[in-house]
Order: structure tokens, then C-alpha cells, then sequence
């Protein structure tokens, strides 16, 4: 599958540090949808910087724009384990926290993550979990990933077209850690995704959410967020579930790039989005869950921290792993999912 408080260095002379001139830009690259139109607006007000926001549809689009080598990014939004590969492949750069204000007011458990201990590259924005909905009308209840898994509903279950969100089912209904890199492990996971396969309506990472909420689709892999929140939110028959085999957590957010060079609108913008009740707005305007724990109180809409969608319970996160980079490992996740696709 990702908050951020206190108090913005504001707007007068935003330099861009790395340039000659005076910078009043910020060149941010994001998931669609995940800084909300409001957060852009406020800041722009502010501080009179110019924001101006690309959008992408996966980490490895992403990744592959960095690579590229000029990219004219000050901003990144990664997901957790990319973080870890822009690390190893020197894309990013370390933060400067003498710059950085409001740290303290994200949850503990964002504050020191195992995918970027201390925040050294990253400042963590919004979270949430993979795990699956179901529409009841189809289904009367499911807690399993086993329910994905059931020829029974066969030609009406969907799953993520997403390799390692895949392997997240394959890996924790044959009994493993979704973190797992072993390799025997990693086989028993692919040869349930190619079982699997037989009975899928297919692959969707788009609008699967709609297709639970018209019936087309029974169940299917999901991941928490504005999109499924709303459907959630909406159709009383749609339920977000954890699967009781753990599921995943993930985070979106933001890191520098290597070569930026609106520095100071970049640490202004982090800054910015670390104070709680623009943290909240990630949530009230966005449907997602902040990281910032010091914006609960700040939130308008009290329902969304009852959306399971949105914000997913202690208790039913309590065996979810935070998906990382695999590593070497990598080539048997790839190897696999080729099988599984040709299957």
C-alpha cells in the first residue's frame, strides 16, 4: 500500500536550495488521489509556492522515472519497500531533520519503521492495508483468504494485478509470513496463484471496487482507501475485511530525490503536511488513513475511523506484516509470477 505537524516555515523567501535563484516551485510526484486537492490549495496559499503534481499508478513507474536520471522532481511518494530500493540504488536522498518540523506527531509505529529506521529518507504520509472485500448478497460472510480460493464462486473473484500484493494471499493461505524469502515457500505460493488462476474472473487493480459494489464481483483483493472506502461507505452489502491470516500494511510517503532542486519548498511542503490538522485532511478530504496520530482529533468525518477500509483496527492488524523488499528473492517472486500469468 504513505502524515506528517507543527509549523510551516511559511511563505516568505522560499529559496531553492541547489539553484541560483529564488524558488517559489515544487515539482511533486504522486499517487493519483492521495494529497488531496485541498492540502495542494492550502499550501500554494500560504507559502505563494507553485505546486505542481504528476501522477503515477505504481511504484514501479515511479521508480523507472527516477532511474531516468531526470526526472525534475523535488517530491517522491513511494510505498515502503520501494523506499528501501531507492535507498540501495542512491535515489534518494537522506532528510535533513534540523529542516524538518512535527515528526512527533506521527504514531509510533511510523516514527521508526523497519523499511527506514529513524526516517533517515522518508517522512511517512498516509497507510493502510491489503486485504479483500466481499458483497454479501453473493456471500454471506468471509474472514479467510480461503474465500478467494473457492471454486465455488468461480468467474466472480478478482484479484490485485499486482505481483507482490498477490503473493501476500498466496504466501499467508499456505500457511507463510507474507514477508517470507524463501524459496521452497515462495514455490507453494505460486503454485496456489496458478490453482487460483482457473477460477478468477481476472486481474484488477482499477475498478474492482465497483464491480463489488454492482455484484459483478463477489469477492476480491482489495486494498484499503479512498476508493474502497467510499463503496464501503456507501453499499451496505460491500465489507472490507483483514483476512484473519494476517493481510498487509503499507505506507505512501514522501522522500527527495537525488538532484532536486527546490529544496526548500520540499522541506516547506513536509513541514507543511506534518502539522495535524492538515494531516487530517488525508482523511476527511481524501478517505485515507493519516499516519499523523496527533490529527485524530482534528478529523471532521468520525465515521471514517469506523470505515475498516479507511482505518483498519488494532486488533485486526495484529498479525498483518509490513510488506518490505524482498531482495534477492525478487527473482523468485518474478520467476513465479510469470508461471502464474502464463497459467
Amino acid at each position: 500500500m504513505t502524515a506528517l505537524a507543527a509549523t510551516a516555515c511559511g511563505g516568505s523567501g522560499s529559496t531553492s536550495a541547489g539553484s541560483s535563484g529564488g524558488g517559489k516551485d515544487l515539482h511533486v510526484y504522486a499517487w493519483a488521489g492521495e494529497i488531496p486537492d485541498s492540502v495542494i490549495k492550502g499550501f500554494e496559499k500560504e507559502t505563494g509556492i507553485k505546486v505542481t503534481v504528476d501522477t503515477f499508478d505504481s511504484n514501479e513507474t515511479m521508480s523507472a522515472k527516477l532511474n531516468s536520471g531526470s526526472s525534475g522532481y523535488d517530491l517522491v511518494e513511494p510505498s515502503q519497500y520501494t523506499v528501501q530500493q531507492l535507498i540501495g540504488q542512491q535515489l534518494i536522498e537522506p532528510l535533513d531533520h534540523t529542516k524538518i518540523e512535527g515528526l512527533d506527531n506521527l504514531a509510533a509505529k511510523f516514527r521508526d519503521p523497519s523499511y527506514d529506521k529513524g526516517n533517515k529518507y522518508s517522512v511517512p504520509w498516509i497507510w493502510g492495508t491489503t486485504g479483500f472485500a466481499y458483497n454479501d448478497k453473493c456471500i454471506k460472510s468471509a474472514t479467510s483468504w480461503k474465500t478467494l480460493f473457492d471454486g465455488q464462486y468461480k468467474g466472480k473473484l478478482y484479484m490485485l494485478d499486482n505481483m507482490l500484493a498477490a503473493y501476500i494471499a498466496g504466501l499467508q493461505v499456505s500457511g507463510h509470513r507474507a514477508t517470507s524469502t524463501d524459496k521452497a515457500e515462495i514455490a507453494e505460493a505460486t503454485s496456489a496463484l496458478q490453482k487460483q488462476k482457473k477460477i478468477l474472473a481476472g486481474y484488477n487493480s482499477t475498478n474492482y471496487p465497483q464491480l463489488l459494489s454492482t455484484g459483478q464481483a463477489c469477492a476480491a483483493e482489495a486494498w484499503s482507501g479512498t476508493a474502497m472506502a467510499k463503496v464501503v461507505q456507501s453499499n451496505e452489502h460491500v465489507h472490507y475485511v483483514i483476512p484473519e491470516e494476517g493481510g498487509s500494511i503499507w505506507t505512501d510517503g514522501f522522500a527527495i530525490p537525488k538532484g532536486a532542486k527546490n529544496l526548500t519548498s520540499a522541506y516547506e511542503f513536509i513541514n507543511y503536511t506534518l502539522r495535524p490538522e492538515v494531516a487530517a485532511l488525508a482523511t476527511d478530504d481524501g478517505s485515507s488513513a493519516s499516519t499523523n496520530q496527533a490529527a485524530r482529533e482534528h478529523i471532521k468525518d468520525k465515521k471514517a475511523l469506523e470505515n475498516p477500509a479507511i482505518y483498519a483496527s488494532d486488533s485486526a492488524i495484529e498479525k498483518a506484516d509490513f510488506l518490505l523488499d524482498p531482495g534477492p528473492a525478487m527473482q523468485y517472486f518474478q520467476q513465479g509470477w510469470t508461471k502464474v500469468k502464463a497459467s
